[in-house]
């Protein structure tokens, strides 16, 4: 998982690096090329999901944890055809993300830099919203229905947006940089194969010659550990709540998959954007005379303050579960759902996704701010490319964990039974690297220029 989720981000900063320009034709057709693609790539994952169900026919007892049959192993050309699409859908995300959101931003004057703030707020806004679908209807139609449907749902939104997006292209405004783009050039002669497109490499050259890659590098390296922070809402997150008691309502109430509270994440979006947007900035910018109320760099690190107190409580959540585990005599049991309500991992959701208000958003707007107009797109695939990097890092850090905890006939902290498992010493790391992360951070941001007053 941490191996795609890093080539799901590289491939966003290679794609754009290499093909995105403001030139309107090229910018359309990577586009388009994308939602192709991500619609491709949901209806080949679809359409190699057989439509029986996978999973024992007790699995919705919520007494016992679930595993799928042993008789539903699957051939090397199905893994095959199974990882071609989620490729295909990590290329599509590759062209997609860093171009449309930097469109987005492009339709604001390059003066209104408190308008454009504002629109990275509304953004994740408005995507928060499909994220908590996604997190609770889809997720529920996927646990009782199928994951045939479900990825057929996802394929038809798919088609329907594509749609939507061709209605509104005479719309969009696309803006053009005065000394031109040498990327856009580059796309022009590789799309549409023009014999008279040629590549000024000299002016390429200079493109970085203000070093902003040199002034964004420390700032990339002191935001990996929040960003392996954040990937453990997929990973370890949600395999804590698959051991837990997953009920709503008591005996016969609803049961809740454990990836279902990923929507607490994207309630917190939709709850604290708007007072952020509307409430907070506007009284900080009346205390601060500051535009945007505090600095792009200031956000960010309330955020990464944010995700070491999560780090902190998901240890000590953790080790409540460990003990409530071994109280209920189930630490070799890991096939019984222990006694404590998946309810108790709501904080350290909620708390995540504070984080990512202030971090995650702060983290886009930096990234395009702080790069030149014709590179706006790589700036934005560059700071994606932090949490594919992190991801792979977080990796990594459980693999090391992993190998030195059982070299010596222990029991990993990682084990596949988590009632003997130690992932609150691992979340309490997490929050020591956080920490030393944050002085790191408030260093290098200290001595940062920005190229736009008034930062």
């Amino acid at each position: 998982r941490d191996v795609l989720l890093l080539t799901f981000k590289l491939l966003q900063f290679a794609h754009s690096f290499v093909t995105f320009s403001r030139a309107y034709l090229t910018s359309r057709l990577l586009m388009l090329m994308s939602d192709d693609e991500q619609s491709l790539g949901m209806l080949t994952v679809s359409s190699m999901l057989q439509t029986r169900q996978l999973r024992p026919a007790d699995c919705h007892d919520t007494t016992t944890t679930c595993s799928p049959p042993p008789s539903t192993s699957s051939s090397p050309a199905q893994l095959g055809f199974f990882y071609t699409a989620l490729y295909l859908l990590a290329l599509a995300q590759g062209f997609h993300k860093p171009c449309s959101e930097a469109l987005g931003a492009d339709q604001f004057d390059s003066s209104a830099g408190a308008s454009r703030s504002s629109y990275f707020n509304w953004f994740h806004f408005s995507i928060s919203w499909g994220y908590a679908i996604a997190a609770t209807a889809v997720t529920y139609v996927e646990e009782n229905v199928g994951w045939t449907v479900g990825f057929a749902v996802c394929w038809a939104i798919m088609v329907v947006y594509l749609a939507v997006f061709l209605l509104g292209k005479r719309t969009y405004q696309v803006e053009h940089p005065m000394d031109g783009s040498s990327f856009g050039r580059l796309a022009e002669k590789l799309v549409f194969s023009r014999p008279d497109a040629t590549i000024d490499t000299q002016r390429l050259l200079e493109t970085n010659q203000d070093g902003f890659l040199v002034k964004l590098l420390p700032i990339w390296l002191s935001s990996l550990v929040f960003a392996a922070c954040i990937s453990q809402i997929t990973t370890l997150f949600t395999k804590q709540g698959s051991t837990m008691d997953r009920r709503l309502g008591g005996a016969t109430g609803l049961v809740l998959p454990p990836a279902a509270l990923q929507c607490c994440i994207s309630f917190t979006f939709i709850a604290l954007v708007p007072v952020y947007d509307r409430a907070i900035v506007p009284f900080v910018r009346h205390l601060t005379g500051h535009p945007r109320g505090i600095t792009m760099l200031q956000r960010i690190g309330a955020g990464m303050v944010t995700s070491c107190i999560t780090m902190a409580v998901a240890a000590l959540v953790e080790a409540k579960r460990l003990r409530v585990a071994k109280d209920a005599g189930l630490l070799d049991r890991p096939d019984v759902a222990v006694p404590m309500s998946l309810c108790w991992l709501v904080p350290q959701y909620v708390l995540i996704g504070l984080a990512e208000v202030f971090s995650y958003i702060g983290l886009e707007e930096f990234f395009y701010d702080q790069v030149p107009d014709a590179l706006r797109s790589v700036g934005l695939a560059l700071c994606l490319s932090i949490f594919g990097v992190g991801s792979y890092a977080s990796g990594m850090l459980v693999w090391a964990i992993d190998w030195a905890t059982t070299r010596g006939g222990g029991e990993s902290w990682f084990s596949d039974n988590l009632n003997r498992a130690h992932l609150d010493y691992f979340y309490w790391i997490l929050a020591g690297l956080g920490t030393l992360e944050v002085v790191v951070f408030l260093y290098f941001a200290k001595q940062y220029a920005y190229r736009h007053k008034p930062e």
